[in-house]
């Protein structure tokens, strides 16, 4: 720690990310384009762009996390390999399905086979506790384990999902990263935040590609990367100066977001009898647009709300437990009254 109280490497690993995601953009996007890893405008309903654009989001990120890792951040990568490699999964899944057009279920196993690896590599959730409803023997590790798989694959196709225009993903992936950084600084879980300092700077270098108009897009592989390893960061994450009853919904609330984007759009599809992986035009920066907002509003809007939800978290953590749930209990019924205000919208 330096005079100021935060480690040295912070601003460093920053800039490493930014300088990483800004030299390699151009080089991904031409690679892209060679091997045809393109978004063509119609290929599916939702898609506007009028020209094709290459999917190499995911391909910078990579580089920003491997060169970033194995040049500048050994120690790093040494202690969280266990989920980075379950990452890489992911990320192959994703160029693939950016290839190919992969049919959910496929997506799925991927997810799911990259969540079990994470699992089996010893990242996993604790909440419930030994006994948990009075379940005999390990069967409170078995829950532990079935809400792990449920939120690693839940915030992985969150981020898939809300990925609806330039720049929603990497500027909510850049916010989530700036709140987990302040909440880790008193942490001693510096690798930790060597990931997070890296992860940011790349995502601010991304961010220069991926503003409207977009050189490139982030893609299956760019956007289910990120959300897999907001996932699992969210997991390793270990508050030691907070209570755990006022900072177990932090990465909930910190993800809020992409969260509220997946229940709209799997609710609304529920209800309107269409298959929730179908591809469509009823995501919340859609829903924001058809109230009268123009694109960049519309994502606008989205960041400000993922920041206020990252204050709120930050509230609550200074606050008994009985006054931070209320706080998420309340954010939870404006969730719920903004859903049924797009909803009414949307006919």
């Amino acid at each position: 720690m330096n005079s100021l109280g935060y480690p040295p490497f912070v601003f460093i690993n920053v800039l490493i990310g930014l300088v990483l995601a800004l030299l390699s953009g151009p080089a991904a996007a031409a690679l892209a384009r060679r091997v045809g890893l393109m978004d063509v405008p119609g290929a599916l309903p939702h898609k506007r762009h009028s020209s094709p654009v290459p999917l190499a989001g995911g391909l910078v990120l990579v580089v920003v996390l491997l060169l970033g890792s194995l040049i500048f951040n050994l120690p790093m990568l040494r202690e969280l390999w266990r989920i980075l490699v379950p990452a890489l999964i992911v990320f192959g899944v994703g160029v693939w399905d950016d290839f190919r057009r992969l049919p959910a279920w496929v997506k799925f196993i991927g997810q799911s086979v990259a969540a079990l690896l994470l699992i089996l590599l010893g990242t996993y959730v604790q909440i419930a506790p030994r006994g948990f409803l009075g379940l005999p023997g390990q069967a409170y590790t078995a829950v532990n384990l079935l809400i792990t798989l449920f939120w690693v694959v839940g915030i992985t196709n969150a981020f898939n999902f809300i990925d609806s225009m330039d720049g929603i993903v990497v500027g909510i992936c850049g916010i989530a990263v700036a709140f987990l950084i302040l909440v880790t600084f008193n942490s001693p879980q510096l690798e930790l935040l060597r990931l997070l300092t890296l992860l940011l700077g790349g995502c601010v270098g991304l961010y220069y590609y991926n503003m409207t108009p977009a050189r490139l897009f982030m893609g299956d592989s760019g956007a289910q990367t990120i959300g897999f390893l907001l996932a699992a960061i969210g997991i390793l994450y270990t508050p030691t100066t907070f209570p755990q009853g006022s900072s177990w919904f932090l990465p909930i609330l910190i993800l809020g977001v992409p969260i509220f984007d997946t229940c709209l759009v799997f609710f609304s599809r529920l209800r309107r009898h269409t298959p929730v992986y179908q591809a469509g035009r009823n995501h919340t920066y859609h829903r924001l647009v058809s109230v009268g907002l123009d694109g960049p509003r519309a994502v606008a809007v989205m960041h400000v709300v993922a920041i206020a939800l990252g204050c709120l978290a930050f509230i609550a953590l200074n606050l008994p437990p009985l006054y931070a749930n209320l706080i998420f209990g309340l954010t939870l019924l404006m969730g719920l009254a903004a859903y049924l205000y797009l909803e009414r919208k949307a006919g």
